[in-house]
Formats: structure tokens, C-alpha cells, sequence
């Protein structure tokens, strides 16, 4: 054994704790990082230092620690779960196996037993140290205000990708992205998350929609009271199985800054950041800029694109990014009846009509997102154009700009 074993220990009895954390010091194999017996304070540490063996003493009323065996056995299966308890009857040892536990230890540990539990949990970390699983790429579409077009860019974004793309309804409330592709969800992302521990490519596969060979979709829950049992660690459990399974993760969240939504934003490689040009958009789009930057994403990892772009919008482009403080890496025409067609027809636009220039802008976008740069001299291209496109004095376009924003 190269490196020693590392354990974290939860018990409820103080002098259980004592007894097993002497057992563990006496063995030169064996490290303990944290103990103690509140059971989410040791959960946030697993998490956080990922012991090679979690301890879990079982008490005469062991209901919270089966449960937190449960938990760590589907949040958490690279550590090994090992039970103890004075009692080692069957009937206890049998539930602790059930809950989750890969091994059990009687109270008090005898240095034999210790040693051959040990063992089993350095064969069972060895198997865990495999070649990383391939990691596709996660893009959240995202606005903080609503009615930006994010749904809409969301879905076309995901149809143009030429791979392997699943897209993700993380509006559990109320999604409709079934209506955007024109199918009818059997199951949803509830199902996904209750069989969270089970999940492979074949199980996904039984819980996703199929648009097309590329495309497929992970619906929100029909039924919103469905939704109330799903908190972020299952959506990240979810989110980690399905970039192991698609080339291409494109997420469509609420608009809000909830913990469910901050799960997968922490998450994306990127997150385009829709708006359109209108005060109360641009407002908006400031504010989670600078709560992107509390967060402490990198601003690389944004992604700003304007949609409903027309010529007749009295604001300059360039204005808006001085603003912003970040360019604009697209902009998606505006063109109304086209748009509506191809949701009403239940067709991604890019699909239903790949010529029209709506279309031709957002697989720009997704080459610019893969790419992960915008050329030089493609993005020297785009702000001539812009600056061909705004007759506009500039001196006078700044003035309406930042007296709209109200700072003259």
C-alpha cells in the first residue's frame, strides 16, 4: 500500500468516536481526515476531500445514519461505506448492506478485523482509479430576464451541433421544450434523477426523448410537483452522467439565480448569455454579469449574443458592449413570423429553414462556441459591418445610449 487509506468517521456516541479513531491512528495504512456527528457537515467534507472509506456508526436508533449511508452511496460512489455498530446481528448488518455500505465493523474494532476491512477497501479504491471517462461539452443558455428568446436559442443552438448533443430542460416548473422540437416526452428528468445511482448509456437512453440521430431531449417534469424532490446534487449527479454519454450538453435553465440553475451554470464550459436590445434586457444582462463575477467565473467562460437584432433599434452595438464591458460574439436577426413557424411547426429553425438568416447566425454562433475564440480578423470583420450598419453620429449615439441607462 503506497499511500495510506483515508477516512472520515461520523458517530453520534462520542465514545464510539474515541474507539475508532484510536483503531485507525494504531494502523499506519490508515489516515483519518474528519469525524464527528453532524451528518451534514461530514457530508460537505466527503465531498470536499473524497476519502478512500467513510465510517458510519450505527446507533439504537440508526434511521438517520441508514439514510446517510443511502445518500453517500449515490452522491458519492467512489468512497467506501463501512458500517459499524455494537450489535452485529444479521438483521443490522443486512440493512446497513442494503442502505449502501460495502463493509461492516462490530464495536469494539478488533485490529484483525480492521485489517481485512482495509484490505477490501484498498482492492475496491484501485478499481476506481480508471482512465477518465470522456467529458463532452456543457453550454447553458441562459438570461436573467425572461423573454430574451433563450428557449428558442437554446433549441436551435443544440440542433446545429453536427454530433452527439442532448438537450436539457432545467426549467422544472414549467418547461416546454417538447413544443420547440414537436414531440411528447414519456419520462422526464425526475426519472433520470430517481435512478441517479443506477445510470448508464442504456438507462439514459430509456429516459430521454429522440428528436433526430444528433439530437435528443431530457424533458422537465409534466407535472411541477414533481420537481420538489429534486435539490442540486442530483442535478449535478445528472449533468456528470450525460457528459460521459454526449459529445454536446446544451442546457436551457429558469431564469433565476436558484440553486438548481447555479448547479449547472457551475458546471458549463460555457454560458451564452442572451439579450435583446432593450434597456431592461441590457439592466439585466449587467446584473448577472456581476454575479457571475461574485460567483467567480472567469469571464471567458461568457458568452454574450444578442437576439432580435434589427436595424431600426435606436442603440449601437459598440455602446452596448462598452457598457457590458464584453463583446457580442453574435447577433440574431429579428424576423418574427419565420421564428413562430418553426416552433408552431414543433421544427428547430436551423432545420425547418437552414437558409434563412436566423439559422445561418446561430450555426455561426455554435462554430464560434466550439472554436472557443472568435478569429481576429472575423470579429474586425463583424464591427466594420456593424459600423456600416448605425448612420448614426457616434458622439450622438453615446449620448442617447447612456441617458438611457440614466447615467447623464
Amino acid at each position: 500500500m503506497t499511500q495510506p487509506l483515508t477516512f472520515v468517521v461520523l458517530s453520534t456516541d462520542l465514545d464510539n468516536f474515541k474507539a475508532i479513531r484510536t483503531a485507525l491512528t494504531a494502523e499506519a495504512g490508515a489516515q483519518l481526515l474528519a469525524g464527528g456527528n453532524d451528518i451534514d457537515q461530514l457530508y460537505e467534507e466527503i465531498v470536499r476531500l473524497k476519502p478512500s472509506a467513510a465510517i458510519i456508526a450505527l446507533s439504537e436508533n440508526s434511521e438517520a445514519a441508514l439514510k446517510f449511508i443511502q445518500r453517500l452511496a449515490t452522491e458519492c460512489p467512489t468512497t467506501a461505506l463501512i458500517s459499524a455498530a455494537h450489535n452485529g446481528s444479521p438483521d443490522v448488518i443486512l440493512q446497513s448492506l442494503r442502505a449502501g455500505a460495502r463493509e461492516f465493523l462490530r464495536l469494539p474494532i478488533s485490529v484483525e478485523e480492521l485489517r481485512t476491512v482495509m484490505a477490501r477497501v484498498a482492492a475496491f479504491c484501485e478499481t476506481q482509479v480508471q482512465k477518465p471517462k470522456a467529458k463532452g461539452k456543457m453550454v447553458s443558455v441562459f438570461s436573467s430576464k425572461g423573454g430574451c428568446g433563450t428557449s428558442f436559442v437554446a433549441t436551435n443552438l443544440a440542433a446545429s451541433a453536427a454530433a452527439r448533443t442532448i438537450l436539457v430542460d432545467l426549467n422544472l416548473q414549467a418547461g416546454d421544450l417538447p413544443l420547440f422540437l414537436g414531440v411528447d416526452p414519456k419520462y422526464s428528468i425526475a426519472d433520470m434523477v430517481e435512478n441517479r445511482s443506477q445510470l448508464d448509456e442504456s438507462l439514459i437512453s430509456s429516459f430521454i426523448t429522440p428528436y433526430s440521430s444528433h439530437l435528443s431531449l431530457l424533458a422537465a417534469p409534466k407535472q411541477a410537483d414533481s420537481a420538489d424532490e429534486i435539490e442540486p446534487q442530483h442535478i449535478f449527479t445528472v449533468l456528470q452522467r450525460l457528459r460521459e454519454v454526449y459529445e454536446y450538453v446544451v442546457i436551457d435553465p429558469q431564469h433565476t439565480f436558484d440553486s438548481i440553475t447555479l448547479a449547472a451554470l457551475d458546471q458549463s464550459d460555457e454560458i451564452v448569455l442572451v439579450l435583446t436590445l432593450d434597456i431592461p434586457a441590457i439592466r439585466s444582462t449587467q446584473r448577472a454579469l456581476e454575479i457571475f463575477d461574485r460567483l467567480g467565473y472567469p469571464r471567458k467562460k461568457i458568452r454574450i449574443v444578442v437576439n432580435r437584432w434589427s436595424k431600426q433599434i435606436d442603440l449601437d452595438l459598440r455602446e452596448v458592449e462598452k457598457f457590458l464591458g464584453e463583446p457580442v460574439i453574435g447577433f440574431i436577426p429579428s424576423d418574427y413570423q419565420v421564428a413562430v413557424t418553426s416552433i408552431n411547426l414543433g421544427q428547430p429553425l436551423v432545420i425547418a429553414e437552414p437558409n434563412s438568416k436566423i439559422a445561418q447566425e446561430i450555426r455561426g454562433i455554435s462554430q464560434r462556441i466550439a472554436v472557443g475564440v472568435v478569429p481576429i480578423n472575423e470579429a474586425q470583420t463583424r464591427r466594420s459591418l456593424w459600423g456600416s450598419l448605425f448612420k448614426k453620429e457616434e458622439a450622438q449615439s453615446r449620448i442617447n445610449f447612456q441617458t438611457s441607462l440614466g447615467k447623464v
